[in-house]
């Protein structure tokens, strides 16, 4: 008799089926969680802690600012739990995500077009102060700085530690607000698994010191950032490696090439970066972090899939110092080191920082 198959979950709102990664092995040692789209584990569980603390409650409007990814998990979070959204929009989102934002319900503001991402990011914050000052029965999210979106990735390392029940683990993954990662990564390492984390950061950021750099062609503004976030914390990155546009897309065209896995920017720069990696410490665990989907990336860079090298003839400029850091494509061993003003890192960090900052800190 045939085996009886597992019961498939009928989920009672979409949010359920699409937080959860598919799983993929890339190779012997290697996972990929590639998400539709990463960050409801964020906006799902800053929602329902908010929602049980009395911060918020059922019919109040949430705003936020975002390059994409977190204003469709917020909007789906809202049209979950009944809270009204309006999200101040990058430059750089497309018709289709817009028009999903404003038929789950969602009021959407975007930014001018730009060829300056920090200029479209200082724009957002601005605009949500604006706002919060005009109605002040909005509660500003704040995915840059608010710990609490932390809370849902914790779900996210149960699945891991499941999947992956390992020592030792490589996670390797964009840094962006800093929640995905570090929401990850210390429950893993609160379990007792030795976790070495891999950040990835466009040129221009200021989150790891490359803003003295400009990328005239990024358009991957999630996974880095114009302005101090305060959710990011320095002192859990192990390394960090910074690729430009060009070599992030040859990331992502070989990943399908080779894998046919449809992913962003985000998860070529990721892709890059283990390959490299991996080749360095051979039999050792990785997973990377494919935050979304590559459909948004179709006409800027996987239309030039003809134009981008082979990622396994392409290697990062090694650096010990960032007055070293230069394109198109570095790495550096962070050491678990705090970050702040001068050419490089500071000491190791002597604990954790405060997780959660004031608006006034942006």
């Amino acid at each position: 008799m045939p085996a009886r198959p597992a019961p498939v979950p009928v989920h009672p709102h979409i949010t359920d089926a699409v937080k959860a990664p598919d799983l993929i092995r890339l190779g012997p040692h290697t996972v990929l969680a590639r998400f539709e789209t990463l960050k409801v584990y964020a906006a799902l569980g800053a929602v329902r802690a908010l929602l049980e603390r009395g911060t918020l409650t059922p019919g109040q409007t949430v705003v936020d600012s975002s390059s994409g990814i977190y204003a469709l998990a917020l909007a789906m979070a809202c049209h979950r739990y009944g809270l009204r959204c309006h999200i101040v929009a990058s430059t750089t989102v497309d018709t289709t995500l817009r028009l999903q934002l404003e038929i789950l319900g969602a009021t959407v503001e975007q930014m001018p077009p730009s060829d300056d991402l920090r200029l479209d990011q200082e724009r957002r914050v601005r605009r949500v102060r604006d706002l919060l000052r005009e109605r002040p029965g909005l509660y500003w999210m704040r995915q840059y700085h608010d710990a609490v979106h932390y809370a849902g990735y914790r779900e996210f390392a149960d699945l891991v530690a499941a999947a992956l029940p390992v020592p030792e683990l490589t996670v390797v993954g964009a840094v962006g607000t800093g929640a995905s990662t570090a929401g990850l990564v210390l429950p893993l390492r609160q379990r007792g698994v030795a976790v070495r984390l891999v950040g990835l950061q466009p040129f221009g950021s200021v989150t790891f010191g490359s803003d003295r750099f400009q990328d005239p062609e990024a358009i991957i503004a999630g996974i880095g950032s114009a302005i101090p976030f305060g959710n990011v914390r320095h002192e859990l990155y192990d390394t960090v490696h910074w690729t430009d546009f060009r070599h992030a897309t040859a990331g992502a065209v070989g990943l399908l090439r080779d894998h046919a896995v449809f992913a962003g920017l985000s998860t070529g720069a990721a892709y890059l970066a283990t390959t490299w990696e991996a080749a360095r410490h051979p039999g050792q665990s990785f997973l990377l972090i494919g935050p979304d989907t590559g459909h948004r990336y179709t006409e800027r860079a996987f239309a030039r899939h003809r134009e981008v090298p082979d990622p396994r003839a392409l290697k990062p400029h090694q650096i010990t110092d960032l007055a070293d850091l230069a394109p198109p494509w570095s790495v550096m061993e962070w050491r678990r080191r705090r970050h702040g003003p001068g050419p490089g890192p500071h000491s190791p960090a002597a604990g954790p920082r405060p997780a959660d900052r004031q608006e006034g800190a942006v």
